[in-house]
């Protein structure tokens, strides 16, 4: 699959919407939520405003001049909030796309954007029964924390 990883454009930022409910895990069998449910305050955390501040970060993946997955991040009061130094990741990537490395690399392109920028770690949280999980390990995530549904992993940066 021919795909680019480059810094999102901010008149794409709108399309971080569509891309948070993306990454709304949904188990087998259950029917998906509305869009609506992006209006809700813990949800809205991770995209309104984007870009406003200097902790904001995001980077898309690009398959045939169309915008298929995005991965972003900032300091926010989220699900993965470990401490307010430490961005949050928010990824997500079109069904059509998944499988095929993409998500893997966008995750190393920030991982390595942030390590550059000089934070020391990066946090997300996600399901436990999400396939994600272990691309996440695979790129230096570690359980740091966890709920009856949820992992808080951390990934820290060599110095």
């Amino acid at each position: 699959m021919d795909y680019i990883i480059r810094r999102i454009k901010q008149e794409e930022y709108p399309l971080l919407r569509d891309f948070l409910y993306e990454a709304i895990f949904i188990p087998e069998g259950v029917e998906p939520p509305p869009r609506t449910i992006l209006d809700q305050p813990e949800l809205q955390i991770y995209i309104d405003g984007f870009g406003s501040s200097v902790h904001d970060r995001a980077f898309v993946a690009e398959s045939g001049g169309r915008v298929v997955g995005a991965v972003w991040v900032r300091i926010m009061n989220d699900y993965g909030h470990v401490d307010n130094e430490t961005p949050s990741f928010a990824i997500s990537l079109y069904k059509d796309f998944r499988g095929y490395g993409i998500g893997t690399q966008m995750m190393r392109t920030m991982l390595d954007e942030l390590k550059n920028a000089g934070y020391s770690q990066a946090s997300l949280a996600v399901q436990k029964a999400n396939y994600a999980v272990k691309m996440y390990k695979k790129t230096g995530f570690r359980v740091v924390d966890e709920n009856e549904e949820e992992y808080i992993m951390v990934c820290v940066f060599d110095k």
